[in-house]
């Protein structure tokens, strides 16, 4: 393995998501010129990040489908004519058997 390719200032970073209130003290090689005081009373450099598992929609619950070319809307579309279709096959099946059933009567 190459000794000189990976880097060798890990350090603790706090890094802080200030939209969801969530922060987390972990090793990075992150360059930034803020720091925090942590609960430990240590202080960090801190890395604010705009999305973190505390308020991506994947991570909440939260997620939306986005479909700006009607994808999602022409499926259902598509989805509720072949139920339709099933529907009527099987009503007309049923009275076909029907009239048999009378004819053999």
């Amino acid at each position: 393995m190459k000794s000189s390719i990976h880097p060798q200032n890990y350090r603790p970073v706090v890094f802080s998501d200030d939209v969801a209130g969530f922060a987390f003290l972990t090793q990075s090689t992150a360059e930034t010129n803020d720091t925090i005081e942590w609960e430990d009373g240590n202080t960090y450099p801190l890395v604010k990040v705009h999305i973190s598992s505390a308020s991506h929609p994947f991570f909440t619950g939260e997620e939306k489908i986005i479909d700006t070319e009607g994808r999602v809307d022409r499926f259902k579309a598509r989805f509720a004519k072949a139920e339709e279709r099933k529907a009527a096959l099987a009503n007309k099946a049923k009275k076909a058997n029907a009239k048999t059933a009378r004819k053999a009567e």
